[in-house]
């Protein structure tokens, strides 16, 4: 059985084969653009996007797909467009409790299975100084949120509550809960 990561993020990269997994890195190529509200319900169709989008083209093969979000006084927070926005973002995420969200799908689409859903945990930032945050601004452009936890010289973020693993960008327990459900479901 073939199995795909349709990401070419080198954190879901990473904690998969932590997992023992062996897969192919076939990046999605979907627009990612949804009008859901709610981060719960935008992370899950995003995923869904990603595996169907290389799904199409693999249909026998395992699909894994992934979409992670930052979520903070209101605000649905992704990757940073430039500069300026990463300012604005780390500003906004400056000292407050933020939910990062991650969805997560896998799926085969010649049987017909589908397993997914997502993982939330929950940050508090540290309070940085305007200096601190212009030096921080730039660094992680590929991230939700314009941060990077697993970054030892990120010094942005100080407690964590839920999954770690999640806010790197891929819910390692969560998915293995998900991958045994993907295992046992039927046709």
């Amino acid at each position: 059985m073939q199995l795909i990561l349709a990401s070419k993020s080198p954190r879901r990269i990473e904690l998969l084969k932590k997992l023992g997994m062996k897969f192919d890195i076939i990046p999605s190529q979907s627009a990612e653009r949804s009008t859901k509200k709610r981060p719960s319900s935008r992370v899950r169709e995003l995923a869904l996007q990603k595996a169907f989008d290389v799904a199409k083209k693999y249909p026998g093969a395992v699909v894994i797909g992934a979409d992670t979000l930052v979520f903070c006084k209101g605000e649905i927070i992704g990757k940073p467009k430039n500069i300026q926005d990463a300012k604005r973002i780390l500003n906004k995420l400056n000292g407050a409790w933020q939910s990062v969200y991650t969805g997560v799908c896998i799926l085969q689409q010649n049987t017909h299975k589908l397993v997914y859903g997502y993982d939330v945990s929950y940050c508090k930032a540290r309070h940085l100084s305007q200096q601190e945050l212009v030096h921080l601004a730039g660094k992680h452009m590929d991230k939700a949120g314009a941060y990077a936890v697993q970054d030892k010289e990120d010094p942005f973020i100080e407690r964590i509550v839920g999954s770690r693993s999640n806010v790197v960008g891929f819910p390692v327990e969560f998915f293995q809960r998900l991958w045994k459900e993907f295992l046992i479901c039927k046709k």
